[in-house]
């Protein structure tokens, strides 16, 4: 057997191995010039929050957001699931808010024979015709002006027709940030819709030409004296150093958390927040569970009517719906009295602009449809309820929900966490932290310079206007020119086994 010699062990040589290392070298550095020039045009974009905050990393976020349905669909969950808004619900918000493309292929992905409370809206074989964009009275925001007059019935001095049924529901500035609040008054502007301020007082940032809704919570912020009652010179200041103040809302409950106060360590306290809460920062900042200028139907309709003789603005209350006394009682009041709230928004229990304990979130406060249908039976049992002007909040800010909301007896409808997606929010379900990585709901310096106001406000509006404008569609699908004229005979209920009943069966309708 003849032995060969082993093979010997090619080593580079000193010129090869410096071009290698060279070569290694270069590309080094031209990767670390892309990653730098990536991570200078995502700190200077204003398109997307996230990747303001988080350079490079956010990408990844929206690379997992494009293979999202393919993931989901074999390993996760599918469109439909996630709460407390589905993918689909979501996916139509940002689309339609950055004004792509929000329809989907396909067909629903949705098992209609086995759903339970699933909304059909019954079409018309004769439809209406809405103009096209070459006629004249083609409106490009597809407003919606309210069927009443709010203010109307009480003859206020400055009484007034919502331009819109559609608006921003409260969201005080303390729990949104600065830039959050200003989109949202920019978008309401845009948009020709009211924005309600939350119980927080007016900040500056409410101050872009939004017409308001300021709302009086138990602490009475930005209209209470030194002990924290509330006052009424202070309201009248207020009132009249901001014009933009069409109606005072007077916040009994929410759904989020009815019947619980709050507090708002003074750690958190900034100087803006204090100015404009009217409150000190020495000191832990405590919203109690009740009011205390009023204590029961009575003395209520007897501050409203004093707020309202003052300011000779409309002034109506926000509640979630529990206990039933306390409508029973309005409503007898109102017709030996003719003292009025002149508007009632009910929030419903899946509400959830405001953190709140489990228990509250999950099991405190009828849902929206049924709490509603009962406030409002009981005032159109006696005859009351077209002297109110009716809006409705929760989860409410979707064609197929405002449109069973308006078939129940709602006016308006008020959209909060819809409003939150339409400027940024992915639903981390982190507002309560003061880490929202979006920069909606955090007063982070570095967080919220992500969200970019002016930005952020036309994709409001967009949302906004889109959501009228498929209300105004599917209206004129079911032969009507308004959603005011739906009613309980054009929506019907699916439930599991070929089951169905008119929403007029279920619940009482206007």
């Amino acid at each position: 057997m003849v032995l060969r010699p082993a093979s010997r062990l090619v080593i580079p040589s000193e010129p090869m191995q410096t071009g290698l290392m060279a070569a290694f070298l270069i590309t080094l550095c031209v990767v670390c010039l892309i990653l730098v020039g990536i991570i200078v045009h995502d700190l200077l974009q204003k398109k997307h929050a996230i990747l303001r905050n988080f350079p490079i990393i956010g990408h990844l976020r929206y690379i997992l957001e494009t293979v999202g349905p393919e993931i989901r669909q074999y390993i996760v969950t599918d469109n439909d699931s996630e709460r407390p808004f589905s993918r689909d619900q979501r996916r139509w918000v940002y689309a339609s808010s950055k004004k792509e493309n929000n329809y989907f292929g396909f067909g629903t992905d949705n098992d209609l024979e086995q759903s339970s409370n699933y909304v059909i809206i019954k079409h018309s074989t004769f439809p209406v015709t809405l103009p096209s964009p070459d006629e004249p009275d083609y409106d490009s925001l597809y407003a919606i002006p309210c069927a009443k007059v709010l203010g109307g019935y009480r003859q206020r001095a400055k009484a007034f027709r919502p331009a819109s049924v559609i608006n921003v529901s409260g969201m005080s500035f303390g729990a949104l940030g600065k830039t959050a609040i200003e989109a949202l008054n920019r978008g309401s502007q845009i948009a020709g819709c009211l924005h309600n301020t939350g119980e927080g007082g007016i900040s500056r940032h409410h101050c872009h030409g939004g017409d308001l809704i300021l709302q009086l919570g138990t602490a009475y912020f930005g209209c209470r004296d030194a002990q924290g009652r509330f006052s009424l010179d202070r309201l009248l200041e207020t009132t009249q150093r901001q014009p933009q103040i069409r109606a005072i809302e007077i916040k009994l409950s929410q759904g989020a958390k009815p019947g619980l106060g709050g507090l708002l360590p003074k750690e958190k306290i900034t100087q803006e927040i204090a100015d404009a809460r009217g409150i000190p920062r020495d000191r832990d900042c405590q919203s109690p569970a009740g009011h205390s200028a009023f204590h029961d139907a009575d003395s209520l309709l007897d501050f409203i009517e004093t707020i309202a003789a003052a300011t000779g603005l409309p002034v109506g209350i926000k509640s979630a719906v529990g206990d039933l006394a306390i409508w029973n009682d309005l409503c007898r009041l109102m017709a030996e009295s003719r003292r009025a709230p002149d508007f009632i928004n009910i929030d419903g229990g899946e509400g959830g602009t405001g953190a709140s304990p489990l228990v509250y979130a999950d099991h405190v406060a009828l849902p929206f449809k049924i709490g509603f249908s009962r406030v409002h039976g009981i005032f159109r049992e006696a005859g009351m309820a077209d002297h109110i002007v009716w809006g409705g909040s929760g989860k409410l800010g979707f064609p197929d929900q405002a449109l069973l909301a308006f078939a129940l007896g709602c006016d308006l409808i008020h959209v909060g966490r819809e409003a939150m997606l339409a400027i940024g929010c992915i639903q981390a379900q982190r507002c309560h932290t003061g880490h929202c990585p979006a920069g909606v709901a955090t007063h982070n310096a570095w967080l919220v310079r992500g969200l970019d106001p002016t930005l952020k406000s036309a994709r409001l509006a967009n949302y906004l206007i889109t959501l009228r404008k498929e209300i105004l569609t599917v209206c004129a699908s079911a032969g009507l020119k308004h959603p005011g004229g739906i009613t309980g005979n054009h929506i019907e209920i699916l439930e599991p086994g070929l089951r169905s009943k008119l929403l007029s069966e279920i619940l009482p309708t206007s």
